[in-house]
Parts: C-alpha cells; sequence; structure tokens
C-alpha cells in the first residue's frame, strides 16, 4: 500500500472525514427533548433577543470559531477549489481542538471574488466567536483580512500570514540572542514575496528590524528601488535601495535567511558567503530551501530552523494559531491585534528559556533539553505552551483595549489545564522517542497483511527496523497486491534460516532440565514465536511484537519459556494504557497474573512506576480495593495495604496509597473531604488491581464502554522486550506497540547471555505449568 492510498484510506475509513458534531447536553428523555427544542428553547433565545450577549452565556459561540476557505491556495497544491480544498480544513479543525479544545466550523467558500469572501464572513457574525481565514492567495487574502477587520467586532486572523511570523520571530529572538546581534543592526534575505513572507517581514519590523535592512526576493528576483512587472502594493512596502539583483547577490554579507519559497532556493555556496553566525530559515515544506545537513557542510557556525519536525527548531504553526485564539476567546476580543501577536511571539520566545522538564524532552526521545542553538522555540507537543500564550495573548487584549472580559491569571491558568489533559501527547511522544533511535522490531506473525503495511509505516517513519518471519514467497505476494513496498523491511523464514542450529542450541540450553530435548527444540522452532523469542533472546532483534491471530497463552508461553522473567523483577505481569481524551490511565494486571500476592502487587506497581515514567507521566499509583483505608477488615484489602507499605520502602519517592475504591482513587474531592491523610492528592493513573479478574474486567469496561483507546498489553519484567497485541488488532494498534517495543528496548542495555538465566524463578500462575 502507497502513501497516497494510506492517506485517502485514513479520511475514508470509519465515519468519513477527521470531524464531527458532538452534543454536549444530555438529550435522553422527553423532559431534556423540551428543555433542546421547543418549548424550552425558546427562553435563552429571549433572553438573547434582550441581550445580545447572552450568547456567549447560553450558547457554544464563545468557544466556535469558522475556518473559511476558498481553496485558492491550498498548501503546495495551488489553486484547486474550495470543495477539494475541504480535507485541509477539516485537519486545522481537528488542530484547533486537540491542542486548544476550541470547536470548530470548516466553511468553504465556493468564490474566487474577495468580496463574496468578506460579504460571507460579515453574515457569520452572529454564528462564531471567530473567523480562521485559510489557504487564500495573496493579494486577495490582504485585502479581505483588512477588511473584516474594520467592519467586524470579532477576531479574524489569517494563519497563512501570520502563523509562520509569529513563531518564527520567537526563533529570531532568541537566535539573536545566541549569536549576540543587535536586531536593529542586522539584515535579513527573504526567498519568498507571498502572504506569509510579507507578513513575517512586517512582524520582524515590529520587532525592531529596520524595513531598509530587509531584501526580499519573489522568482523575478530582488524586490528593489524602482522595479516594475510582477507587483503589488504589499510588495511595494519592501522595496529597497540596493545593487542586488539576485537572492545569491543578496545574500552576501546577510545576517539572516528567511526561506518561506520552494525546495532548493538556496545553495551552500550563497550561505557561504553570509555574515557570521548566519540564521538559516528554512522553511518550504516538505522540503526546505535548503538542507541542514548542506548548511553544516559550509557554515558550521550556522543557527538552522526548517519547518520539519525531524530537524531541530520545527517552525510549525501549531505552536500559534490555537492558543491565539483561545486567548481572543477567553476574554471576548474584538480582534486579534498586532499587541498580541507579539504577546504570542515574546511568550514562545522566553518560555524556551525555561527548564525544559524530563516528561517533555523525553516525548522527543531527549534529555537535557537546554536553550541554546538547537533548542530556539519550544516542541509542538509541549502543553506548557497553552499556559504561555493563552494567558499571555488574553493579556495584550485586555490591556489593549480589545477585550470585553477580564481574566485572573491564576484562575485562568487552572481552567486552561483543566480543558487539556497530556492524553493527546503520549502516543505521539512515544512514536517521536521511536524515531529518535529505532530498533530491530521481530514481527512472528509476517505473513499478515495487517503486520507487513505496519512494517511499511514503521519503515517510513522511522519507527522501527522491521524483521517479517514468514515465508519469503507467500509475503512478497501478499506485500504486491497489497501494493506494500518491502524495500527496508528485513524478512527470514523459520523453515529455512540459516540460523536454525543455533537457535534450537541455544533452546535446548534453557530447557534441556524441564524435558525438552534438542530434536523438540529444532521441531519448535517452525513456530515463528519461539524462533522470533531466539532471535531477541540472541541478540539478533531488539524486540517481539506478536498476537494479532493469537490467543494470548500462544503469543507469551515461547516468550515465557525462551526469554523469559528479569532476574531483578523474578515476575512477569502486564500493563493497559488507556487513553481517554483529556487524560491517560495506567492498569495492572490486566493478563497475567490471576492472584499476586502483596509482595507481587509491590513489584507490579514498581514495575508500572518505571513503564509510566517512560512514556514521560509521573505515576501516581493507587492500590485498589472495596476498602478505604482500612474500612473492612479483609484479607484482600490488607493485602493492598501491605503492597503499599512494601512499594513504598522500595521507592520511597513513589506517590503510591491504598488501599482504596477506585472512586476515591480517581475523585481528589474525595480524597481531600474525606481522606486527607492521603499521600495521593490528585487523580491516580496508575491503578493496581487485587487479582486478574478485577483488571481484565475493569480494562475491557473502560474501553467498550467508557470510551477509551487502549494500548496493550505492555509485558513488564521480561528480561527482554516483548509485547503482546490484542487478537484482531487493527494497522495502527500494531505500529503504537511496535513504537512502544522500541522505547521499551531504548530503556535497555542487556548482554545475550541474560536471556538465559531465569527459567529457574517463579513464573506467573496463569502459565505455572511451563
Amino acid at each position: 500500500m502507497t502513501k497516497r492510498q494510506d492517506a485517502l484510506d485514513y479520511h475514508a475509513n470509519g465515519r468519513p472525514g477527521k470531524i464531527a458534531v458532538v452534543p454536549t447536553k444530555p438529550l435522553t428523555n422527553q423532559r431534556d427533548l423540551s428543555l433542546a427544542y421547543s418549548p424550552g428553547v425558546a427562553e435563552p433565545c429571549l433572553e438573547i433577543k434582550r441581550d445580545p450577549d447572552l450568547a456567549y452565556t447560553y450558547t457554544a459561540k464563545g468557544n466556535l470559531i469558522a475556518v473559511v476557505s476558498n481553496g485558492t491556495a491550498v498548501l503546495g497544491l495551488g489553486n484547486i477549489g474550495a470543495i477539494a480544498g475541504k480535507p485541509v480544513m477539516e485537519g486545522k479543525a481537528n488542530l484547533f481542538k486537540q491542542f486548544a479544545d476550541i470547536d470548530v466550523f470548516d466553511l468553504e467558500v465556493g468564490s474566487e471574488n474577495p468580496d463574496d469572501v468578506i460579504k460571507f464572513c460579515q453574515l457569520l457574525e452572529p454564528t462564531v466567536g471567530g473567523i480562521n481565514l485559510e489557504d487564500i492567495r495573496a493579494p486577495d487574502c490582504f485585502y479581505i483580512e483588512e477588511t473584516l477587520r474594520k467592519t467586524l467586532k470579532i477576531p479574524v486572523f489569517h494563519d497563512d500570514q501570520h502563523g509562520t511570523a509569529i513563531i518564527s520571530g520567537a526563533a529570531l529572538l532568541n537566535a539573536l540572542e545566541c549569536v549576540r546581534k543587535n536586531i536593529a543592526e542586522i539584515t535579513v534575505v527573504f526567498s519568498g514575496a507571498g502572504a506569509a513572507a510579507i507578513s513575517t517581514a512586517e512582524h520582524y519590523v515590529r520587532l525592531g528590524v529596520k524595513r531598509e535592512h530587509i531584501l526580499m526576493c519573489d522568482r523575478d528576483g530582488v524586490i528593489y528601488k524602482g522595479r516594475t512587472g510582477d507587483m503589488d502594493p504589499y510588495k511595494a512596502r519592501f522595496q529597497v535601495e540596493t545593487k542586488a539583483r539576485t537572492i545569491a547577490e543578496a545574500l552576501v554579507g546577510a545576517d539572516v535567511f528567511v526561506g518561506l519559497s520552494v525546495a532548493g532556493a538556496v545553495t551552500g555556496e550563497m550561505v557561504a558567503k553570509m555574515a557570521d553566525h548566519p540564521i538559516i530559515f528554512a522553511l518550504a515544506n516538505p522540503v526546505p530551501e535548503i538542507l541542514p545537513e548542506e548548511v553544516r557542510a559550509v557554515r558550521d557556525d550556522a543557527i538552522i530552523a526548517t519547518g520539519r519536525s525531524d530537524y531541530p527548531n520545527q517552525v510549525n504553526n501549531v505552536l500559534g494559531f490555537p492558543f491565539i485564539f483561545r486567548g481572543a476567546l477567553d476574554v471576548r476580543a474584538t480582534e486579534i491585534n498586532e499587541e498580541m501577536k507579539m504577546a504570542a511571539t515574546r511568550a514562545l520566545a522566553l518560555l524556551a528559556k525555561e527548564d525544559v522538564p524530563d516528561n517533555i524532552s523525553g516525548l522527543y526521545g531527549l534529555r537535557d533539553v537546554q536553550f541554546g542553538p538547537e533548542y530556539l522555540i519550544p516542541f509542538p507537543f509541549d502543553p506548557r505552551v497553552l499556559l504561555w500564550v493563552a494567558p499571555a495573548v488574553a493579556w495584550a487584549a485586555v490591556a489593549s483595549g480589545a477585550a470585553n472580559d477580564f481574566i485572573d491569571l491564576d484562575d485562568y491558568r487552572e481552567r486552561l489545564e483543566s480543558r487539556l489533559g497530556r492524553a493527546r501527547g503520549v502516543m505521539r511522544g512515544l512514536i517521536n522517542r521511536a524515531v529518535a533511535n529505532p530498533k530491530r522490531v521481530v514481527f512472528p506473525e509476517g505473513e499478515e497483511p495487517k503486520i507487513i503495511r505496519a512494517a511499511r509505516i514503521c519503515v517510513e517513519e522511522g519507527i522501527a527496523d522491521p524483521i517479517l518471519l514468514g515465508n519469503r514467497e507467500i509475503i512478497e505476494r501478499k506485500a504486491r497486491a497489497a501494493n506494500i513496498p518491502l524495500d527496508g523491511i528485513e524478512i527470514d523464514d523459520p523453515a529455512t534460516s540459516s540460523r536454525r542450529e543455533e537457535y534450537a542450541q541455544h533452546m535446548w540450553m534453557l530447557r534441556q532440565r524441564k524435558g525438552m530435548s534438542l530434536d523438540e527444540a529444532g521441531r519448535r522452532l517452525y513456530n515463528s514465536n519461539y524462533f522470533g523469542s531466539c532471535m531477541v533472546g540472541r541478540g539478533h532483534a531488539d524486540a517481539l511484537v506478536s498476537g494479532v491471530n493469537l490467543h494470548y497463552p500462544e503469543t507469551i508461553r515461547p516468550a515465557l519459556e525462551v526469554i523469559g522473567a528479569h532476574p531483578k523483577a523474578g515476575l512477569v505481569s502486564s500493563m493497559y494504557m488507556l487513553v481517554f481524551e483529556k487524560h491517560v490511565i495506567f492498569c495492572a494486571d490486566t493478563t497475567v497474573n490471576i492472584d499476586p500476592t502483596a509482595e507481587q502487587l509491590a513489584q507490579i506497581g514498581y514495575a508500572a512506576s518505571r513503564i509510566t515514567r517512560t512514556m514521560g507521566v509521573e505515576p501516581r499509583i493507587a492500590m485498589l480495593s472495596f476498602s478505604n483505608f482500612g474500612s473492612v477488615r479483609h484479607p484482600e484489602a490488607e493485602k493492598m495495604a501491605r503492597a503499599v507499605t512494601l512499594l513504598r520502602q522500595r521507592d520511597p519517592s513513589l506517590v503510591v496509597d491504598g488501599e482504596m475504591q477506585a472512586d476515591t482513587a480517581l475523585d481528589p474531592e474525595i480524597i481531600g473531604r474525606d481522606y486527607p491523610f492521603s499521600t495521593l492528592k490528585e487523580q491516580a493513573n496508575v491503578l493496581i488491581f487485587p487479582n486478574l479478574s478485577a483488571g481484565n474486567i475493569a480494562y475491557k469496561l473502560l474501553n467498550h464502554l467508557g470510551g477509551a483507546t487502549a494500548i496493550g498489553p505492555i509485558l513488564m519484567g521480561m528480561a527482554r522486550p516483548v509485547h503482546v497485541l490484542e487478537r484482531g488488532a487493527d494497522v495502527q494498534d500494531i505500529v503504537n506497540m511496535a513504537a512502544v517495543a522500541v522505547v521499551d528496548a531504548q530503556e535497555r542495555s542487556y548482554p545475550v547471555e541474560s536471556a538465559t538465566r531465569s527459567m529457574n524463578g517463579p513464573t506467573p500462575t496463569i502459565f505455572s505449568r511451563l
């Protein structure tokens, strides 16, 4: 399957598109119906007629924006028309919701006449709290935005113009600090003279760059004073007295290059002639004007930013528009003015100088991230951006007279934190970490089409180096039928592999005192899970992922026999990560230990805490029971209380408490009101269950009835990374689990021999017959 087909399937599968309208009030009986619609709905209508501002109290207007486009300048596709641009607008709506909890109607206008777009937006004013203009060609976009800002009393913002300006402006301020240059003295060269370039140049002028120090280049070369031809009033603002006529001439001695044009617009030879410590913002996507490695080849003193996530300093508009609108909506701003844009720029620049918590840098597979040439602006998935940019924008709106409401800053930050949890970033963070240092992941079910497709995604996204086990002819035939390229994917057939003798000897040495002969070891290697387990045990793969077509015992039994538990753990257990809209809950043990002892529960809790920290989440552990802190005297409740004591002794830094009921663990109000002595002051995010029945039932109920996305089971305590898929898992589930396996492998550095030792230790009770 090609990337093209992947993209088409992503948009078409399930409910078509990427967004939906979700009701916020119940509608389950006749009373609800009479309140939601006639006759009850008349009451808020009459109140709003009396005082139109009450629309912000009784309707969704205050958290609703319109993303409006006529499709005349869509991404790199050009003028493809309104309906063809709709997938982009839906994507924009998705980002608004995911990053700032803002609701969106995407509205595609079937006209290229800018006056029609203006009239359409003016008629929308009663409906929405703001308008985001998107993918409208220049110079129409300037005229449309200017007119709407003059005629509407709600915020209007053209992200294509201002987003890059705001984000790159923050990067510019910090880059200049790194190289110790004065913004009033630098020369800036722009490649590109479209909406983004002109708006960015204007923003730089407001930041302190002198207009006469900006050289802007379009397809005809430098925009110099007296030039005729392809000109408009907006380009004319940047006509300067200069002898330079080409971008190569303009770059001689320049301090800053800003690329908002096309790949290959600049060469290393041009960059070599720039001033000392040049600042290179090559922002064309997906391929920048010049690649960072091409810059480094000629200038090791350069500071570089791109629009791509695989290089440091990604200038991504998602750092701006969701949070700018969040702040504007929350004070009911009448516009997004220059003061608000400047506040966003300076907030981003300041945030980059703050210490980066390990759980945030860990999302990107990094450690000890510090402000400097490689870290000029925050990461897109840094949840602190919401807490810095939105308040800065809101306060700027108040200070500049654009706000209708006032906010208390401390209370506002609490409201913002409650809007969005960490859930949205956890899985993306794991994938980022995997990409930073991909490992070899073996898939025993290599002939399964879903596994082949997932392996392709792992290669294309750089998550892992996949190894497929199975008959090569069958794998290649199925890949051809699905149009899936196999380059970058290793294939090994357990039936014919050159490693069979080595692996048979390895398994026989492990199991000879368990009744296994050398011949039996050889026969078992025809089972791909045994072969894959040996591959991991011998260090020929770093992790194993299996189970899409198998029952759980069929997958885990070979791994337990060949790899076994880590000697320091002595116990294998499992955990599910349940991702809700705004938070993540980890549940253990869910698939292995039937009735663990207090000592085993403490080990399960300790293992779970290590995994959650690996995922960038600080664990808050609750040992669950039907009793709250001794309210019921029963051996099972006492077992959970003892597990708390043992876990605290093992790691005093952990936040862990119990025994407690599930509602107590998940509701801080109950804790604060009834159990103020508890060390658990916030909602627990790691739930340890007293037995397998409770854990297994609970995670499945949360998955199917609670709407959580379940990722797992994540095996804990294995000597080497082995992770089991749920039977019937889809392609994205497999990719997610591969990322988990890679991150798990990154955390380990065991010698091959470590896989041979643990089979004499305790084994999980569900597999006690091994």
